[in-house]
């Protein structure tokens, strides 16, 4: 024998036992560490069902809480009597429990053979490691943790708290430089005897026992002081999430952990079946004989681990709402917004529908309902035109249209007399659209039959909110395609801007358009924006517009009479 291993075990014994077995078949002796926490008439029948291998010892136990020292002691303890019992091994093997081994023992055993003076630790100074999760990395080292950061996060963050606010640093023992890594490692007997033996040993633990997870520091950092050769890696495969937490591999990972050559594999489901039979039963499904490459499969996981912090662009999940700026793509594809045309042409969305088949709605935020294409009270995805559920939330409302429609075209009209929560988002996405005829709300003001003290009022309300919006879309901050006009630039040429929209938009092959919307009668516009000017409001947003005579777009020409020569 020249391989020994040691099984940190807490639950699911009776694949621990499967696993045990499948070790010892292979001729190595193997202590089983069971966590303090398991019950004792539990543990004895652990120990009852593995009686009939004489290679299967059982250490002392101990509470192994995540992030303590307990995990440090039951390794201690198991590698002691594994090298007290067994002469005969040159490498120990940690592992735990929920361990699977991927290749058959005996290629490890022969691997190990070839390097019989090389250590499989993880081993990295603070200053290297970028996997550190809850921002603390030297901290661990000069900080003391007396609460638990599971079972008291308060008093754990307070602890934390205080001592920086204190100043307060612990010393590291004379010739100890902090390394970090994986606690899942293959040490020489020569460097883990020398690690257990040391005089100083008891400076080392009690210093380590004040250290946030020593398990992935004790041996780390002590191996770089005995081992003559390490290779800092681990034989076990083993992934975390961007939150630090083990991935847990199922039966649908058959094939990945195949490709991976690893040799064992954490954290496996104790229900996956089909990999405990594929690999503990199936010797011909093994792999290849050839050196562990995790790299392998590391970009399935970085895709995973995307795709489980972005999403889909445009779709949002209770598990993944994103903070600003973290999203994925606000919303699923690309959608046109429309700001003072319906005000100034009549027609305007049957029109931009011919022109461009796309969908094309009036005001979705209106006050008073959404105002959906063909005046349909429900769309897809069963959004109702009901504005106070849509007022609940306006952004979930915008990115449930745009994905329930995907591969159609939206469009919609927006102004200053809608709900105005939605505005900065729709600029900041860039899938947005956006063209304003600024000012030309005050059309619908000037068709009214208001009282002119009433119009004078809305139309300062109006313009305060216009205003504010245009600087929201003139912001650095902005991503979205925006185009604005003056009204008065608006109509001296209205072809040209209808052109860019329409080509913007791109649902048809680029073409001259044949046809244009119906602009609004504005005979005496120019004196209405004048007599509100008298009245002390200044009306800025239009642009300059004359009183008389009319903007030339508007004045009717009378087509010249031509002749035909038969």
């Amino acid at each position: 024998m020249s391989l020994g291993i040691i099984m940190l075990v807490h639950t699911a014994l009776g694949r621990a036992e499967q696993v045990a077995r499948h070790w010892t078949r292979a001729g190595c002796p193997l202590v089983i560490h069971v966590d303090r926490n398991v019950p004792r008439k539990v543990y004895e029948g652990f120990v009852a069902d593995l009686a009939d291998v004489p290679t299967v010892l059982f250490s002392r136990r101990h509470r192994c809480e995540w992030g303590t020292w307990g995990l440090v002691a039951a390794s201690q303890d198991a590698a002691e009597l594994l090298l007290g019992r067994f002469d005969d091994i040159r490498h120990v093997y940690l592992s735990s429990g929920s361990c699977l081994p991927l290749r058959p023992v005996e290629e490890l055993i022969d691997y190990l053979a070839v390097r019989p003076h090389t250590d499989f630790i993880e081993s990295a100074t603070t200053a290297d490691v970028p996997w550190t999760v809850g921002g603390l990395d030297h901290e661990r080292f000069t900080l003391r943790f007396p609460f638990s950061w599971r079972e008291n996060r308060f008093l754990f963050d307070k602890s934390v708290e205080w001592q920086r606010r204190l100043g307060y640093r612990r010393r590291v023992p004379r010739g100890v430089v902090p390394h970090m890594g994986s606690q899942w490692w293959c040490l020489t007997r020569q460097t883990l005897s020398a690690i257990l033996q040391d005089r100083a040993r008891p400076t080392y633990d009690r210093y380590f026992k004040q250290v946030w997870i020593p398990d992935e520091s004790y041996f780390q950092t002590l191996a770089r002081l005995y081992g003559t050769r390490i290779e800092s890696r681990s034989l076990t495969l083993s992934k975390f999430d961007f939150q630090g937490k083990p991935h847990i591999f199922y039966d649908d990972h058959l094939q990945l952990l195949r490709r991976s050559d690893c040799f064992v594999a954490r954290k496996i489901w104790p229900q996956a079946e089909r990999l405990y039979e594929a690999f503990l039963t199936d010797p011909g499904g093994a792999m290849n004989k050839t050196e562990p490459n995790p790299g392998k499969i590391d970009r399935i996981f970085a895709r995973a681990v995307d795709r489980r912090t972005r999403g889909h662009a445009g779709l949002y999940m209770q598990s993944r709402y994103p903070n600003l700026g973290w999203e994925n793509g606000m919303t699923a594809g690309k959608y046109s917004v429309f700001q003072g045309f319906a005000e100034l042409f009549q027609d305007f969305e049957p029109w931009l529908s011919r022109a461009t088949e796309a969908q094309v709605h009036g005001h979705l935020y209106a006050p008073e309902r959404a105002e959906f294409a063909g005046g349909q009270t429900v769309i897809n995805g069963a959004l109702s035109d009901d504005a106070a559920l849509r007022d609940n939330n306006p952004l979930a409302f915008l990115t449930n249209l745009i994905w329930n429609t995907r591969g159609e075209r939206q469009c919609f009209q927006y102004g200053p007399r809608d709900t105005l929560g939605i505005h900065w988002h729709i600029a900041r996405d860039p899938n947005a659209q956006i063209s304003v005829i600024s000012g030309a709300w005050a059309v619908a003001l000037f068709k009214s039959n208001a009282n002119f003290a009433h119009i004078r009022k809305e139309a300062a309300a109006l313009q305060k909110i216009e205003g504010r919006m245009l600087d929201e879309l003139r912001s650095t901050d902005v991503k979205a395609r925006i185009w604005i006009w003056t009204m008065a630039e608006f109509i001296e040429a209205p072809m040209e801007p209808l052109q860019i929209i329409i080509d913007e938009i791109g649902q048809k092959p680029l073409r001259r358009l044949a046809e244009a919307p119906l602009m609004q009668d504005l005979t005496g516009f120019g004196q209405f924006l004048q007599n509100l000017k008298n009245q002390g409001m200044h009306p800025y947003l239009m642009g300059d517009f004359p009183v008389d005579p009319l903007p030339h777009s508007t004045v009717r020409r009378s087509r010249k009479p031509y002749l035909v020569r038969k």
